[in-house]
């Protein structure tokens, strides 16, 4: 189900999701407040997943500061370094903003993947929430399926709960 930027925790919890997934957006993170306060509201209570303006506003929701890239990342050639795997994933992007890797430390959250081409901050986990999110866009599938394991780990996740609730 498709919800509005600005539903409320309430109207979430009463659908009773197996999980909440942060699509990508455009603009500035720090602009939609209220979708970060969503996700301090619902974080540890449903696995979430977010890719893109998703993985900003979740590392926002946390404590993380986020800034304007000078130019931006676009494409569908940037190697990003899985830093769980040692893996390297081709990745197609499109964003304008980014982490702040410094400002990550005491958030709870963990650096998971990093953009070699600049050291940006590309993914970042609260395991004991459940919670994950990558910079890229996995669906777009560069690679060729570089990055589709990222939708099968959120499928576990939720497989792993129903309606907040760990099996």
């Amino acid at each position: 189900m498709v919800l509005p930027w600005d539903v409320s925790s309430s109207v979430v919890e009463d659908l009773k999701p197996d999980g909440i997934f942060l699509s990508n957006g455009p603009g500035d993170p720090t602009d939609v407040e209220k979708v970060i306060q969503l996700v301090r509201d619902l974080r540890g209570k449903y696995p979430m997943f977010g890719i893109c303006l998703g993985h900003q506003i979740i590392s926002l929701a946390y404590g993380a500061k986020t800034y304007k890239l000078k130019f931006g990342h676009r494409g569908g050639n940037h190697p990003v370094k899985n830093l769980l795997t040692g893996k390297i994933e081709i990745t197609s992007q499109n964003h304008s903003y980014a982490v702040d890797a410094e400002s990550i430390a005491n958030t709870g959250l963990e650096v998971t993947h990093l953009n070699l081409l600049d050291g940006t901050v590309e993914g970042v986990a609260c395991k004991s929430d459940q919670v994950f999110c990558v910079q890229y866009h996995p669906e777009s599938a560069p690679g060729p399926q570089d990055s589709a394991y990222l939708f099968d780990q959120f499928i576990e996740m939720m497989e792993g709960t129903r309606y907040g609730e760990k099996n």
